[in-house]
């Protein structure tokens, strides 16, 4: 092999690429800036050259000299949440496709989500996306301070320039309602998450409404507070409401996430040998892959987790071309999804 041809040590710089191509360094920005002019020959060399050496543009490099970042934080409250997880996969194949890359940061630890959040801006990010429960709105208030584009899910953030994008949880809420009190449930709870989030306060609101619109004079409704957002949680909340005489246990429950879900359904079945759902009908809202297995078969309110990430990376980009338009809110339709757990 010829010395010009030999591969080059470590990562091939846009230099070993015109020297191979045997073209400029200008030639070689200019065939992978996407619009820039370049001949279809030069492009045809280039390309060669850059598929021989595995060339990759390195667009760290890149978004400092052009001062336009291709990163987009994403905030999650912690990786144990299986429906921010879910929401990770099409996030990042939506940022894809405007040629920017998720940069994630894990805010679970309230001492140091702020040292987390500033983190993010030493790579001078185009955009932050946050998820559902996190963060604090005066920290995302810092981003919009320096001028970083934000968006959130399944939060109410009421800040100016900040976009939102939510599931209808309010109408989650009447749909499981619904379900429980047609399938003759007359004795009602809602289980909500602890840190009462913007989302399990509009999914109780929605149930609470629905309850009363029924105009059922035999129905009661409980409102319980968990103690963790998780399977552990439900559990919890089962111990504190199943623990009683039978005319004063709930026959219908209505847990603000499926965890909590199947934490609950559990201790009905296994510690108080209650049958589900002839004794306690029982639904959950998200609809984790989970929730659809043989072992829990729950009925649950399902989000569209496509729809969530398409309409938040969307909304986040066309803020970024336009910093000064007014902030806007997606709502985004829910679904019952009747199982095993519920009557109707």
């Amino acid at each position: 092999m010829k010395k010009k041809d030999a591969l080059p040590k470590g990562w091939a710089t846009s230099a070993d690429v015109a020297a191979r191509a045997g073209v400029s360094r200008s030639a070689v920005s200019r065939t992978f800036t996407e619009g820039a002019s370049v001949s279809p020959a030069t492009r045809a060399r280039v390309l060669k050259a850059a598929e021989e050496l595995g060339y990759q543009v390195n667009r760290l490099a890149r978004s400092v000299i052009q001062r336009q970042s291709s990163l987009v934080g994403i905030v999650v409250p912690g990786m144990q949440n299986e429906f921010v997880v879910q929401l990770l996969g099409p996030l990042a194949e939506n940022l894809a496709h405007h040629s920017l890359a998720p940069l994630l940061i894990d805010a679970r630890d309230p001492a140091q989500m702020a040292s987390k959040l500033r983190y993010l801006l030493q790579y001078r990010v185009a955009g932050v996306i946050f998820t559902s429960g996190s963060p604090p709105i005066e920290l995302a208030q810092e981003y919009l301070r320096l001028r970083v584009p934000v968006a959130m899910i399944n939060r109410d953030a009421n800040l100016e320039s900040v976009d939102v994008v939510t599931s209808d949880n309010q109408e989650g809420g009447t749909l499981a309602a619904d379900c429980l009190i047609k399938g003759g449930a007359r004795r009602l709870a809602y289980v909500n998450l602890p840190s009462g989030t913007y989302s399990g306060i509009s999914r109780g609101a929605g149930f609470s409404e629905a309850v009363a619109r029924s105009g059922i004079a035999s129905i009661s409704l409980e409102l319980v507070q968990g103690t963790i957002p998780d399977y552990a949680g439900g559990v919890d909340v089962a111990a504190q409401l199943l623990d009683r005489p039978p005319e004063r246990r709930p026959d219908g429950v209505f847990c603000a996430n499926d965890l909590l879900a199947f934490g609950f359904l559990d201790a009905a079945r296994y510690d108080f040998g209650l049958r589900v759902p002839e004794d306690i009908a029982i639904v959950g809202f998200d609809d984790i892959p989970m929730a659809s297995t043989q072992g829990f078969a729950l009925t649950t309110i399902r989000q569209d987790v496509e729809a969530l990430a398409r309409e938040a990376v969307g909304l986040l980009v066309q803020r970024m071309a336009e910093p000064t338009t007014l902030a806007r809110t997606r709502r985004i339709p829910v679904q019952l999804v009747p199982r095993a757990t519920s009557k109707s």
